[in-house]
């Protein structure tokens, strides 16, 4: 059961929740001076292609050229080469037209595939296909029929690509799912029209605002209301759903109470809490989560909770209760690629099978595509996420200038010892009868304290004086060695 979907507008950033029963389950936000590029379609121009690696770049305008690997072609491109060779199916310097299925993230461009799709709020349409499906949520084998019978018959019907019925087709109106259809094909026919005469590094089509697009993704047929805290957003998306997805327009309503909207759910301390390393569970046991480049680790603990019989269900309740939070958790925090899980470890064969089959079940949840390959050599659950945007750290956070990302900073102990090297470095370099060091408070009280033996006799040794100078703008690891 969905309970909200609240739409928090500023004119810098749009920020959507997610609320289901009672619970923040997932915060989208997209800001106005950095807006995310996924769905946009663009013509581009083949700048490099990479024969080892199976994939092109392309530039279709933006800071980085985006990413096209040869299983992110069409399959009538494919077709072209035996074996897929990406240098024979395409040329350096041609011409094409493109989709962004993936954001830059970090360093890497964005991904991009020539075979379009096009998202509604009843149906997915695939200019470049053939095949017609229907979404894998729609259980009722006669509905499903029914859906794709409609699917194919409208395609036979106008000679056009192939179409994926959404989870929110299910129970439609056949008429309101060929108007749907209808007008996808309008939106590809204009769109295909003018990449015939656009230059390269145009944008032929760009995606719905994040306001709109949530209505058009992420609603469920148990949604029971909509909350938007604009009155322009609020008459923008009625106008939306009145005109493609009227049973919607019922449930959007206007926020205009004194109390903030997203305090009134509390979904501002969520997204505090979210970027915390730590999250505790309700039993006493925590979790620890770890993001990378490449992946993101997270440690199951039982921390201070010590009930249970014995020691084995105490683990196999944390582990429960993780897997439910770990789930959620992705979600909120939008974390994809490579996931490592370590659970506690459990000795009873069924206690790991119930804790993988917790985990999945609350994964099903998930808009994003997931896939759990279950417990490794090491006792360590391996999955995976799909991952098209930033996740929320990287949208909100920046790397700390003092330590670099790390986490971490040297102790005062370790840069007095490092100053004492720098400065039999810099007698030894150079002609000198007194050094000053500029340092942090710490590190000086530190040096002028528990170091000051050690001084002592290095002041002997080098037969100079030193002079110390704290700086309070200096961060613990910063200091200066100054020639007088």
């Amino acid at each position: 059961m969905t309970d909200a979907i609240l739409i928090n507008v500023t004119p810098p950033e749009t920020r959507v929740a997610i609320v289901e029963n009672g619970v923040v389950q997932e915060v989208l936000i997209e800001r106005a001076r950095n807006r995310g590029q996924v769905g946009n379609i663009y013509k581009g121009k083949i700048c490099r292609i990479l024969p080892g690696m199976q994939a092109a770049f392309v530039d279709i305008g933006l800071e980085r050229a985006a990413f096209l690997h040869v299983s992110d072609l069409t399959a009538a491109e494919r077709d072209k080469a035996p074996g897929e060779h990406i240098e024979q199916i395409l040329r350096d310097g041609q011409d094409v037209v493109v989709q962004v299925v993936k954001d830059s993230i970090g360093a890497k461009g964005a991904r991009v595939t020539t075979d379009i799709s096009i998202p509604s709020v009843y149906q997915v349409y695939m200019p470049l296909a053939r095949n017609a499906g229907v979404s894998q949520r729609i259980e009722p084998e006669a509905e499903r029929h029914r859906l794709r019978l409609c699917n194919e018959t409208f395609q036979r019907e106008h000679c056009t690509g192939g179409f994926i019925a959404r989870t929110a087709a299910e129970g439609m109106d056949e008429g309101v799912l060929r108007s749907d259809m209808l007008f996808l094909q309008k939106l590809w026919n204009s769109i295909a029209q003018r990449s015939k005469t656009a230059k390269p590094k145009t944008l032929l089509h760009e995606d719905l605002p994040l306001s709109m697009r949530v209505l058009r993704d992420m609603h469920r047929a148990r949604t029971r209301n909509i909350r938007v805290d604009s009155r322009e957003t609020f008459v923008r998306i009625s106008k939306f759903a009145r005109e493609f997805a009227p049973e919607l327009a019922p449930i959007i309503e206007h926020y205009s109470g004194d109390r903030p909207l997203f305090d009134l759910y509390g979904v501002e301390e969520e997204i505090h809490k979210a970027l915390e390393r730590r999250v505790a569970l309700k039993s006493g046991g925590y979790l620890i989560f770890d993001q990378t480049e490449a992946l993101t680790t997270i440690d199951v603990n039982t921390g201070g909770f010590v009930g249970g019989r014995n020691l084995e269900e105490t683990i196999f309740k944390t582990n429960l209760e993780a897997a439910q939070t770990i789930a959620r958790q992705l979600r909120l925090r939008n974390l994809g690629g490579i996931i490592i899980i370590d659970f506690i470890d459990m000795q009873d064969e069924e206690h790991r099978r119930q804790v993988l089959q917790s985990l999945a079940r609350h994964l099903d949840k998930d808009h994003a595509k997931n896939a759990i390959s279950g417990v490794s050599a090491l006792g360590l659950v391996e999955m995976t996420r799909k991952r098209t945007t930033e996740s929320l750290e990287h949208i909100l956070c920046e790397a700390c200038p003092t330590c670099g990302g790390r986490g971490s900073l040297k102790t005062a102990e370790t840069v007095c010892l490092e100053i004492f090297r720098e400065l039999i470095r810099e007698v030894r370099q150079y002609n000198v009868q007194e050094l000053l060091v500029l340092a942090s408070n710490d590190v000086v009280e530190r040096l002028l304290d528990e170091e000051a033996s050690a001084l002592s006799e290095l002041e002997t040794f080098l037969g100079i004086r030193i002079r110390f100078r704290a700086e309070s703008q200096y961060n613990q690891e910063q200091y200066d060695v100054v020639l007088l």
